[in-house]
């Protein structure tokens, strides 16, 4: 056998070997004493102890389906180890969720609901590629069939409370329609004929063993994922203290039922900047608010006008009180 062959074959031997090393090595795993021993290094990554019971909106949640346990799994999973988000969710839904919750309960709609909010825009007023916006992010059709206003100057999309108020609006359709709530929350998703017919071909009661589209199948294991991490946060490894969470700035109303030809003016009028009012008000989305109709729409604005920019982070007051240096 010529010289350059024989090194062929013997290479190609060399790599199939180490590729079946590398995979029965992947395969078969660690001891258990050796991965007590890893994450007691800390030692990244490492599989996740399910939970054995898990529910939304007090409905269980089949754990005993092995591909509900590996799709709970995958998402906690890739909550866990993309560590920046996740963070950044913990400490953001410090501001808004305090927001979000009362209404929820205000309209019957179960607390687990909040996490459709934070999977679906993350708390921020982003736009998705198909036109989604805000908190809850509505399209413009569904936005306004809820009773949301939007327009060039305004859309309440972007407004919180009137966008949680229509989202608890159409969850309570779904509801209406499906007598599951975790259904109901899949048709935010999907659209309510995107559950229906698919319920109706397949002759099944259940989201968890219906075929849906792969958008709509993750849709539920992601909130379940979020509750869990947000039920634990320690325990999955995100370490923070009180002081390091976004507080909810205190906020006065003011009723504007006329037109405002410049908000940058306004702003400077109520002592603060443009940047501070469109932070506060981020549905408003133009420079003026013509207001032809004469409606009263109510702004917010800090309590304290120089709030933004002296001991805003030293107030234990906005974190829930104590010192703010623990969790």
């Amino acid at each position: 056998m010529k010289r350059w062959l024989l090194y062929i074959v013997t290479s190609l031997c060399l790599l199939g070997l180490g590729g079946s090393f590398i995979y029965s090595k992947w395969k078969s795993g660690i001891s258990n004493k050796e991965y007590n021993e890893a994450v007691g290094r800390g030692l990244k990554a490492y599989a996740l102890d399910l939970p054995e019971k898990m529910d939304f909106a007090g409905e269980a949640v089949p754990m005993d389906l092995f591909w509900v346990r590996e799709s709970v799994d995958r998402e906690m999973l890739t909550n866990i180890y993309w560590h920046s988000s996740t963070l950044l969710l913990l400490k953001r839904a410090h501001r808004y969720l305090p927001q979000i919750e009362p209404i929820l309960k205000r309209n019957g709609v179960p607390d687990d609901i909040k996490f459709l909010a934070i999977i679906e825009s993350n708390l921020t007023t982003v736009v998705s590629p198909a036109g989604a916006a805000g908190y809850w992010q509505f399209i413009k059709e569904t936005g306004q069939r809820y009773g949301l206003e939007i327009n060039e100057e305004v859309d309440e999309r972007y407004n919180i409370e009137k966008s949680t108020t229509a989202a608890c609006a159409y969850l309570k359709d779904g509801y209406a329609r499906y007598n599951n709530w975790t259904l109901a929350a899949a048709s935010y998703n999907a659209g309510f004929e995107n559950i229906s017919k698919p319920l109706t071909t397949q002759g099944s009661m259940s989201f968890y063993e219906t075929m849906l589209n792969p958008e709509t199948s993750r849709y539920i294991f992601r909130i379940l994922a979020m509750k869990e991490v947000f039920s634990a946060p320690q325990k999955y490894g995100f370490i923070y203290r009180a002081r390091d969470l976004y507080p909810n700035i205190p906020v006065k109303e003011i009723k504007i039922d006329s037109s405002i030809a410049n908000l940058a003016d306004f702003a400077r009028k109520q002592g603060i900047n443009y940047k501070i009012l469109k932070e506060f008000n981020p549905w408003l989305r133009k420079n003026t608010l013509s207001n032809k109709t004469r409606k009263t729409y109510t702004l917010l604005i800090p309590e304290k006008a120089d709030i933004y920019y002296s001991n805003l982070w030293k107030n234990p007051a906005l974190f829930g009180g104590g010192t703010g240096d623990t969790l």
